[in-house]
Order: C-alpha cells, then structure tokens, then sequence
C-alpha cells in the first residue's frame, strides 16, 4: 500500500504503557496503548476520528472505484494488523526484564528451571558494578511478593544465601552438581540476592576502590534497587521485603531508612536472622551465653562478676576495668580460637578444629574473627596479623570458621558457570567473603534502635527478627535484649511455635509478638537458620510473607 503524508504512527513511551497512534490514509484515526497490568498486558485499541462515515463511503464506491476501496481497505486492516504487532514488540521491549541478563542454561543441574532467572549488573555511583542473581517465583509471578536477600560480613555474598541455604537450587560437595531445593524460599516470592559492597563476590568497581563504610553501603544498595526496579518494572508495585542475616542486621535497617521514604517502591517489611542489632546486646549476651552452655566455668565466671558488674550491673563489652577486659579475653579465647563452631555450638567444626590461620600450599587462609569487643587486645592483636598478612608472597582469603566453602567457590568460579551468569573478565574470582572489603570496612553504627523505632513508628511495616538459638556469633540473648529494649507494647506473650517435618507437629522454638514486630527463635538451629532447619526456616519465611500467626 502506498503511504501517502497522512500515513504516519507516533509512539509515546512511559515507565509502564506504550501509547501508538496510526493515522491511515486518512480513513482510521487510530490510538492503540498497551498497558502493563499485574504482569499482563493490555490492549485498549480507540477509533477517534475518520474523514467520513464508511456507510457513506461504501455507498459512493461502484465498478473499479468500489473494487479499489476495498483493497485499500484490506491493506489498511494489514496496515492495522502491523501497528499492532509493532506496539507488542515496543512494549516487550520496554515493560519487560532484561533479556540479556537471563540465564537461559546454568550448569551442573539434572533438568533447567520452568521458572525464569537473570544474573547481571546495577551499576551504582558511576563506577561501582553491583553483582544480583534474580529468581523469580514458582508460583504467580505476577503478584508475587520481591524480597531481597542480604548475608553480612561486612565483606561476605550473598550467593552463599542462595547455594546454600534457600536457594531454588543448593551445590553439592563436589562443586559441579547442583540439587533442587525442596524448601526454597523462590516457591512463593521472587527473590533477589545482591553483592553488596563492591568487593564482594563478583561484584567489583572500576577503580578497584573498596574502603566504605554503613552509610555509603545503605545508599549504594538503595541505588541497586532503583536500577532493579528500572530493569524490571513489571515487578515495580509488587510488595517488596529486605531479608538477610548476620551483619545485614546493619545493612538492612539502614537501607529500609531510604526505602521507606521512596513511594515508588512498595516496602512492606523486613526480616532479619541471627542479625547484630547491637554491640552491645550481642556481646554482653555472649559472656552470659557462653557461661549457661557450660563453656567456662564457676572460676572464670566469679571473675567476671566480681570486675564486670559493680552494682550489679555487667558491661562486659565496654568495661574500663582492665581486669575486666583479662577475663573477657578469656572467654572470647574458649569461644573463637579453641576449635568449637561459633556458627553452630553444636555442630561439628568442618576440617577440624582451625585456629586463626591456616597455610595452604597455594595461599593462606583467615578465619572471620566475629564481632569485636571495643578494648580486647586479642582483637587488635588480629588486625595487625591481618595487615603483615596483606604483605606475604602468597594469596590470602578469608573463610568462616568451621564452614567449607570450597564447593561454591570451585563452582562459580567454573568458567561455564561464569558465562551463564554474564561475568566479564574484569570481575574478580569469586570468594565467600572479601578480606580486602573487610580490612576496608568503617563501622558507624552501634546500635540499630533509632532506624527500628522509625521503622515501627510508621504502624505499617512488619518487623521479624529471627535466630538459631545455638548460634554464639550473632546470639538469641543479644537480640532478644534487643527487640525488650524497643520497650513496644507486649501483644502475644512468648509461647512455643510449631511446624510440621514430615513426622507430625514439632516444636519450632519460642515466639513473642509485638504490634508490627516480632521476635521468634529456631530450636537447634545456628547462624544459618535455613541451612540447620530448612523445614523451620520456610515455615517461618512463609508465615511471615503470607501474614499468618507464627
């Protein structure tokens, strides 16, 4: 059909609709938008203005004009048919995920996923490449809730949370094989686990800068999901959580203070496990922790009453008392450097008992000290073992203690695996945890109070803290003080919360609820709630998204 200069289409383009206006041969004045809607796309298609009616003109038409018109009209309704699929092809384009960020095969599975997941980069303040793996949900993506996943550190990846705690899919130990996880978080939310900060894992930044601290880590985070939400729009309304444990107890409240006043993003709650809420909670717990666990005894113990707790009131983080600091020492020495597995009390330490640094024929390996207390000379001890160590001829990377990493790191550092997940050469090899982004690390937060009290000031966010109880690096006692100390109004009194393995109802652990907050344990779970009790921790998670009672 031969255009003439009425034959044009305009195409107007917004965050979430395409609007495509066809003017044909001055016959059809045609506006088609298309709109995304709870993951659809619809199609509202408006005849606003014609030269004449077509009665009149079908009644003009005779001979070879009619025969004429009516093949105009078939080419027109091509024509029509063509805008049409022009508009689709606009808005897969703008309304839907990256598609060269999706992972189309992913080694080391028996079968592909059905549900679709991407791996790529949000690049943040320039010239810093933040690293996500996206798995959307098994069931309902259209309405499903986004939740991000965060592990801590500072300096550690948040792919150990997916690959071996509730990931969709958990390595094998011999770093080629992956396994469908049953109790995957994905069967009932998108999940979105970011590397955070630059340094971490695959993620990197241009200038190979990683000193930073809290406050640049919750903007920078806070920028990562702008970007996310741009690279998926389709998921923009959705309700949207912040999860993740140990130092993410910093990481998360801090980025919920930005998220929450950015309307554009649906921010329903967070959920933290076996977080640090506060030094101080965490590490006056641990003494008290450690002395009803029978791991020091009735002397020690003495001691420590006598020159941690004038009045009866023990500081066992932040004393004066140099006596007091001797005694801690000793207590942080059964705890860290004796061979038992701070992540789990009662687990075995995997390896063996060890030790604060172990030499390898190829590099050396640090342990991750934990939490430090403000005056203990075993702590500035390690720091200046850490600063000789940057110095050696030979590679050294930092591991948690008692936990083997060698089958993740075998596997995403596979130059397969690498491709599918879109990782250029600039990206470093992938560690567990980052020395360098740790040694860099500046803590400015001591306490998490003031962002949780904002936080529950609003009356509209749900709050869950969460732990292992067996856990001695972020411990329950250390959180529950925490969560009293928000002095919130009691709503359920602390009772006994149940699930169901398999072999009946059995005791989860214990629950205390407050108006938008509440703090539950996990009976014989450590650090890793979903990697000690996977059954639990969905059940948890579950409750928690789906606004059930515990």
């Amino acid at each position: 059909m031969a255009t003439s200069p009425e034959d044009f289409c305009l195409l107007h383009v917004k965050p979430i609709s395409v609007t495509h206006t066809c003017y044909i041969s001055g016959l059809l004045h045609l506006v088609i938008r298309a709109e995304l809607r709870s993951g659809f796309i619809f199609l509202a298609i408006a005849q606003t203005g014609q030269t004449g009616s077509s009665h009149d003109i079908i009644e003009e038409e005779s001979g070879d004009r009619k025969s004429r018109a009516d093949q105009e009209r078939t080419e027109g309704k091509e024509m029509f048919s063509l805008q049409v699929s022009v508009v689709l092809l606009a808005v897969l384009q703008v309304l839907s995920a990256p598609a060269g960020d999706e992972i189309t095969y992913l080694p080391g599975l028996p079968k592909q996923p059905f549900f679709r997941q991407y791996s790529g980069y949000l690049t943040v303040s320039g010239n810093k490449h933040l690293h996500y793996w996206f798995v959307e949900s098994q069931t309902d993506p259209a309405t499903c809730p986004v939740v991000l996943w965060l592990n801590g550190g500072p300096g550690c990846s948040s792919l150990d949370g997916l690959l071996s705690e509730h990931g969709p899919f958990l390595i094998q130990p011999d770093g080629v094989t992956l396994q469908y996880n049953p109790e995957s978080w994905n069967q009932i939310v998108h999940m979105l686990y970011l590397e955070s900060p630059a340094g971490v894992g695959f993620s990197y930044s241009d200038d190979k800068n990683y000193a930073t601290n809290d406050t640049e880590v919750a903007m920078n985070n806070y920028l990562a999901l702008k970007e996310f939400f741009r690279l998926f729009p389709e998921y923009s309304k959705n309700e949207f959580y912040i999860t993740g444990e140990s130092y993410a107890g910093v990481y998360i409240p801090t980025l919920s203070m930005l998220v929450m006043e950015d309307p554009s993003i649906n921010l329903q709650g967070i959920a933290v496990g076996n977080g640090l809420s506060s030094y101080a909670s965490n590490q006056n717990s641990l003494v008290d922790f450690a002395y009803y666990h029978g791991l020091i005894g009735d002397s020690l113990w003495a001691g420590l009453q006598t020159y941690c707790c004038p009045r009866g009131l023990c500081d066992f983080y932040d004393s004066s008392d140099p006596n007091c600091t001797l005694k801690v020492q000793e207590v942080m020495y059964v705890v860290n450097n004796m061979g038992l597995n701070i992540y789990n009390l009662y687990a075995p330490c995997v390896g063996g008992a060890p030790g604060e640094i172990r030499e390898n024929k190829d590099n050396i390996v640090v342990h991750h000290f934990g939490v430090p207390f403000h005056r203990s000379p075993l702590h500035h001890h390690w720091n200046k073992k850490l600063l000789l160590l940057s110095r050696s001829s030979k590679p050294v990377r930092m591991d948690p203690p008692c936990v083997n990493t060698t089958a993740s790191r075998t596997y995403l550092n596979n130059p397969y695996v690498r491709n599918a997940l879109h990782i250029p050469p600039a990206a470093p090899m992938w560690e567990v945890c980052s020395l360098q982004v740790f040694q860099g690390y500046t803590r400015l937060v001591e306490s998490l109070e003031k962002q949780y009290l904002k936080l529950l000031s609003k009356m509209k966010y749900r709050v869950l803290i969460y732990n292992g109880d067996v856990d001695m690096a972020c411990n329950f006692l250390g959180d529950q003080w925490f969560v009293e100390g928000l002095q919130q109004k009691v709503q359920v009194n602390r009772r006994v919360w149940k699930y169901e393995d398999g072999n009946g109802l059995q005791v989860g652990g214990f629950v205390k609820e407050f108006p938008n907050i509440s703090f539950l344990t996990v009976k014989g779970a450590g650090h890793m709630v979903p990697t000690d009790k996977p059954k639990a921790a969905f059940t948890v998670f579950s409750r928690f998204i789906k606004k059930q009672p515990f």
